[in-house]
């Protein structure tokens, strides 16, 4: 079976503003260079509408409806101090959380053994009551609860590999058996949370914090951990948030991680899906701010995804 690669170009719809890290280009060049590309073994689709409910299960009500009244007819709203949305959002939102649905359903309905969604806006930082940190909807979380509601699943595994701690996804499950989340992270930095003593109340969180400057060896050596504790979950299906500003020439932090680095994480961890949940993963873009390392990571990651059989 071949990957699919849910994309749709609403993202270009959503501004955030001259100068700001969280642009229209970072998809654009992965989306192009996957085009230039030409792989075909990836399967492209865009995603399908969604029940709005579906959101409900994520984030509260008011926050759904706040966020609904914030997009304005022109210019700019700020949902917090970095986190902008303009006309164009909405659509770019609903798509993001749309795609890692639509890639769910085509894993589970055999259309293509696994799936990378290339979306904006990212969603990690995003918590149940409030937007943060570029993201406005939590996709991920989204997409897990999607995976307990509709097909029963009752162990869902979400890796975090972003360089930022993913506070609105931990925020979210923090009292959830079903959902384990691991991340890997710079600790400190922003958005401060992510210490190790943060384990959930059901030991259902479990954060790598490193320091900056952390190299590859380093990095993926820590990184066996998340597979251990993948394998005493043994998780039904595998979400991946899958920020590439670990790579040492990101501008907005210090780890040291190689191109090469984020096909190896891919590989071994789709290696362990085999033996607990038939390789079933899907994988939602976060953050990447270098372009080229953002292009080149990408790829790299999607080339696992590809080889994995």
């Amino acid at each position: 079976m071949k990957t699919g690669l849910i994309t749709s170009d609403t993202y270009q719809n959503h501004n955030t503003g001259e100068g700001h890290p969280e642009k229209i280009d970072r998809v654009t060049s992965v989306i192009e260079n996957f085009k230039k590309i030409n792989n075909k073994q990836l399967i492209w689709k865009k995603p399908s509408s969604f029940d709005s409910s579906l959101l409900v299960k994520t984030h509260s009500l008011d926050y759904i409806n706040f966020v609904d009244q914030s997009f304005p007819t022109n210019g700019f709203t700020f949902l917090d101090g970095d986190t902008i949305v303009s006309p164009g959002s909405k659509d770019a939102t609903k798509d993001a959380v749309g795609s890692i649905i639509s890639a769910i359903d085509g894993v589970q309905n055999k259309e293509f053994k696994n799936a990378f969604c290339a979306v904006r806006p990212p969603g990690h930082h995003a918590e149940k009551n409030k937007a943060m940190g570029f993201c406005i909807y939590n996709n991920v979380a989204v997409g897990a609860n999607y995976l307990i509601e509709k097909y029963k699943y009752t162990k869902v595994a979400i890796i975090d590999f972003d360089v930022h701690h993913g506070n609105g996804t931990q925020n979210i499950f923090h009292d959830n058996e079903k959902v384990l989340y691991l991340s890997t992270h710079q600790y400190p930095y922003y958005p401060g949370s992510g210490t190790e003593s943060e384990k959930g109340k059901f030991n259902n969180i479990f954060n790598i914090p490193l320091e900056a400057g952390t190299n590859s060896e380093k990095y993926l050596n820590a990184y066996e951990s998340i597979l251990n504790k993948i394998n005493q979950f043994k998780p039904e299906f595998i979400l991946f948030s899958a920020g590439f500003d670990a790579h040492k020439d990101d501008p907005l932090a210090q780890l040291y991680l190689q191109t090469e680095d984020f096909y190896t994480l891919t590989k071994r961890t789709l290696e362990l899906s085999k033996k607990h949940c038939a390789g079933k993963v899907v994988s939602i873009l976060e953050g990447g701010y270098d372009l080229q390392a953002l292009q080149d990571s990408t790829v790299r990651h999607v080339d696992a995804l590809i080889e994995f059989n």
